[in-house]
């Protein structure tokens, strides 16, 4: 199951829309998708306005594949369980969000080879094919725990 999450401050119709024209394409892959107040009505997915916490929690673990806008609770996430995940900044010349931190926060994560990010809709389609008929994998991993490195530091910086 693919699960796609666009956080739920504004709906992301664009990634939305694209997933769903090519959903048919994907052999009968289950696709569940949290798309907040979409105007656009998917055909060819599963969709809930909102999810609860657990539901939310539910449909992540059990997917295979998470499609996301550049929320950093949703990249975190997906880094602690080494889930595979591909992320679709939103951006502010598509009038998506008021500024383009979600495009800063795609190309950090990006440079740090930690997730695969589609800029553009017209290229989404051939990564999730290539990411299923891999096996696609998380490209990295993190722990749900401050790292030794960061607790001495901040024991420095208090002690000081």
């Amino acid at each position: 199951m693919i699960f796609v999450t666009i956080g739920t401050q504004e709906p992301f119709d664009r990634l939305i829309k694209t997933v769903d024209e090519f959903a048919p394409e994907l052999n009968g892959m289950p696709i569940v998708a949290q798309v907040f107040n979409s105007t656009y009505k998917a055909r060819n997915m599963k969709t809930f306005d909102f999810l609860t916490p657990k539901e939310f929690e539910d449909y992540f673990q059990q997917a295979s594949l998470i499609i996301s806008h550049a929320g950093m609770g949703t990249i975190i996430s997906a880094l602690t369980i080494a889930k595979p995940i591909v992320i679709v900044p939103r951006q502010v010349k598509y009038h998506e969000h008021r500024n383009d931190h979600q495009m800063a926060t795609a190309k950090r994560f990006e440079a740090l080879g930690y997730v695969n990010v589609v800029y553009e809709e017209q290229h989404l389609k051939a990564k999730v094919l290539e990411m299923l008929q891999t096996n696609g994998q998380a490209k990295h991993t993190i722990g749900n725990v401050a790292s030794n490195n960061l607790i001495d530091s901040i024991r420095a910086f208090i002690s000081s």
